[in-house]
C-alpha cells in the first residue's frame, strides 16, 4: 500500500474520531516535535498566524528538539485535518503527535 493511501486512511479515521468526540466548532490542541531550528519554528507558527492560536514551545533537555503545542478554535474536523496536511507539506521533518 502506498504512503498516500495510508495517510488518507489515517485522516479518515481521525475525522471519524473527531466527529464522535467533539461538538463543533471546538478547541483543538495540535502537538508537534521539530528539530530546534528558528526557521522551522517560524514556518510552523506562520501556518497558524492570524487564527487566534495560542502557541507554546518547550525545548528538550539537550536543546536538540522543540515541542510545539498549538491551541485554537477550529470550525470542524475537515479544518483540523487541513492544518495537519499544511504543516506536513510546509515544515520538513515535523512529527505530528
Amino acid at each position: 500500500m502506498s504512503t498516500l493511501s495510508n495517510s488518507e486512511e489515517f485522516y479518515e479515521k481521525l475525522k471519524d474520531q473527531l466527529h464522535q468526540t467533539n461538538t463543533w466548532p471546538a478547541e483543538y490542541l495540535y502537538k508537534f516535535i521539530i528539530k530546534t531550528d528558528l526557521h522551522k519554528l517560524a514556518q510552523l507558527e506562520a501556518i497558524f498566524d492570524n487564527m487566534g492560536a495560542v502557541i507554546n514551545t518547550i525545548e528538550s533537555k539537550k536543546g536538540k528538539y522543540t515541542s510545539v503545542s498549538v491551541n485554537l478554535l477550529m470550525r470542524n474536523p475537515d479544518a483540523v485535518i487541513e492544518k495537519y496536511k499544511e504543516v506536513a507539506e510546509n515544515v520538513q521533518g515535523v512529527i505530528s503527535l
